[in-house]
């Protein structure tokens, strides 16, 4: 969860978070070198007073300044391609929740489990106690167990939502009709916290998602319990 003074990216609880950390590590060095050599030669034109009288072409510095922002482009580009297919890869998921965004609430069914369906609500400000954050917990979380293999399925049953966990690396926009599909792991116990990212309407904030990761021990049993009840 995003708190006060932070300045880099959340804390990876995903692997499909950390490679998306690491590339944005690795294109921001790209970036800090081309800013640091563009500074020195516009510092150089300031206080370089050479002049070449005879100077009309110059084929070398024009093939050179063309190929290598293609090369530093093709640096950027493979593993940007990369990332995308491993975003886009389901591979033998373990438990499939299919997710609905509705004005302004999110459901969820665990079709592979008996059907269990649950709508997921804001927490009213007035019944919220001290360890529960303003506009983000819910009263319905979504339980899922760590290193397991999850696939979500997302729609929407009215405007177009967007269903995102920043710390999993996950943001897939929810439309009417059609449902989209994306996967995720997550490595550790711990409480996810999301929102939606789509403007869909007047309580488009108040519609916040929230992942807790337990354990598959204590996922079971929570199954077990949810059938009973």
């Amino acid at each position: 969860m995003a708190t006060w003074k932070l300045l880099m990216l959340q804390d990876s609880s995903s692997p499909l978070m950390e490679q998306l950390s690491f590339f944005h590590d690795h294109t921001l060095l790209i970036l800090v070198i081309i800013t640091i050599l563009v500074s020195q030669m516009m510092a150089g034109l300031f206080v370089n007073k050479l002049t070449h009288r005879f100077l009309l072409e110059g084929q070398t510095i024009e093939l050179i300044w063309t190929m290598l922002p293609a090369i530093t482009l093709i640096f950027i580009a493979l593993p940007s391609l990369r990332l995308i297919y491993i975003l886009d890869e389901t591979n033998n998921p373990s438990i499939t929740i299919k997710t609905i965004g509705h004005q302004w609430y999110w459901s969820y069914e665990y079709s592979d489990l008996k059907n269990i369906e649950f709508d997921s609500y804001m927490t009213p400000f007035n019944e919220m106690n001290n360890f529960n954050f303003r506009l983000l917990d819910v009263d319905n979380r979504m339980i899922i167990p760590f290193m397991s293999q999850i696939r979500m399925l997302v729609s929407a049953a009215d405007v177009i939502h967007s269903w995102t966990i920043p710390s999993l690396g996950v943001k897939i926009d929810a439309t009417p009709g059609r449902l989209n599909q994306t996967s995720f792991i997550s490595t550790r116990s711990s409480l996810l916290y999301g929102q939606c990212s789509e403007i869909c309407g007047a309580n488009h904030s108040f519609m916040p998602i929230v992942a807790e990761s337990i354990s598959p021990s204590y996922f079971i049993k929570w199954i077990s319990k949810m059938i009973q009840s």
